[in-house]
């Protein structure tokens, strides 16, 4: 498990708008039973552009996703699905995200 790496969501009620989960903990913290995630949901129509910086827009597959990052949330390791990718690339957009959520600037 490796930071910003992106798993399947396991969860069959949220798996339907939000198909992946983003892994955004330190790989320092590999040790813990939970991780922190940020959902990840289709981009659709484009990302407004006064959110950009709260939910950045990363390629996966081909396709594009917003962070979802106002719904971090911490889970159990055991709850993520497979590795789909790692979007280590956006690593400096999704810092920023949630250095923009905790302290508003």
């Amino acid at each position: 498990m490796a930071q910003f790496d992106v798993y399947e969501n396991k969860h069959p009620k949220t798996r339907r708008l939000v198909p992946y989960l983003l892994d955004v903990q330190s790989d320092l913290l590999s040790d813990l039973a939970t991780t922190v995630v940020i959902p990840l949901c289709l981009a659709a129509g484009g990302n407004p552009s006064s959110m950009t910086r709260l939910m950045p827009r990363l390629e996966i597959k081909t396709e594009y996703y917003l962070a979802l990052t106002p719904q971090l949330a911490g889970i159990s390791r055991k709850e993520l699905g497979a590795v789909v990718d790692n979007v280590s690339a956006y690593r400096n957009d999704i810092i920023g995200a949630l250095d923009f959520l905790i302290t508003g600037i």
